[in-house]
C-alpha cells in the first residue's frame, strides 16, 4: 500500500510540475510575443512624400518633376528635368510657394531663415536653407539632382527647417556661390511650389 501511495505522490507531483512548466513556458511566449509586438509598433516610422511639379517660366520650355519625402527626421529631394538649355543650372528654394509671375520672381529671394550669407550647401563660411546647389543638363536639355538632409522638414511648423508653402526655382545659370544674395545664377527658368 506504501509503495502504491508512492507511486500515486510521484505521479502527482510529475503531472504538476509539467502543467506548471508548461504554463510558465506559455506565459513566457506570451510575453516574448509581446515584446516582438512592441518593437514592431516601435519601429513604425513615419515617412511624408510630396510630388511637385515645375512648371516654365521666363520664356523657356524648362520644366520638372521633384519628389520630396521625409523619413527618420531627414528629408531627400530628388528632381528630375527637361526643357532646359544644357549646360550648368542651380536651383533653390525660394520663400513663397507663388510661381504666378511670368518671371518666376513672385517666389520672393532665397529661402533663409536664419539671416546666412550666400553660399554651397555646407560651406562652413554659411549658406542659405535653400541653397542646393548645381546640376548638369546634358545636350537633350535633361538633368537630375537629389540631395538628403536633417536641416529640412515637411510641415514640422519650425520655420528654420519648414520647406512647405515654398518654391523650387531653377535658373538659367550656374551658381558661383560668392555673389550676395543669389549666386548670380540668372533668370528663373522654371518654378514649383512645394505644397500638399
Amino acid at each position: 500500500m506504501k509503495k502504491m501511495k508512492k507511486i500515486t505522490f510521484a505521479i502527482i507531483a510529475l503531472f504538476t510540475f509539467t502543467f506548471i512548466g508548461c504554463k510558465n513556458d506559455t506565459k513566457k511566449e506570451e510575453d516574448s510575443s509581446k515584446e516582438v509586438v512592441k518593437e514592431v509598433v516601435e519601429e513604425k516610422v513615419e515617412v511624408k512624400e510630396l510630388g511637385i511639379v515645375l512648371e516654365p517660366k521666363s520664356g523657356s520650355t524648362a520644366e520638372g518633376k521633384v519628389i520630396i519625402t521625409e523619413e527618420n527626421g531627414e528629408v531627400t529631394l530628388a528632381a528630375s528635368f527637361y526643357g532646359l538649355t544644357p549646360g550648368t543650372h542651380a536651383i533653390h528654394i525660394h520663400e513663397k510657394a507663388d510661381c504666378s509671375a511670368a518671371d518666376g520672381t513672385s517666389s520672393g529671394g532665397h529661402w533663409n531663415p536664419t539671416f546666412a550669407p550666400h553660399g554651397k550647401w555646407g560651406a562652413e563660411a554659411g549658406y542659405h536653407k535653400g541653397d542646393i546647389g548645381n546640376f548638369e543638363a546634358d545636350e537633350n536639355g535633361q538633368g537630375t539632382i537629389s540631395i538628403t538632409t536633417n536641416e529640412w522638414c515637411i510641415g514640422c511648423g519650425d520655420e528654420n527647417k519648414d520647406i512647405l508653402g515654398k518654391a523650387l526655382i531653377v535658373h538659367q545659370g550656374a551658381d558661383d556661390f560668392t555673389t550676395q544674395p543669389t549666386g548670380d545664377a540668372g533668370g528663373r527658368v522654371s518654378c514649383g511650389g512645394i505644397i500638399k
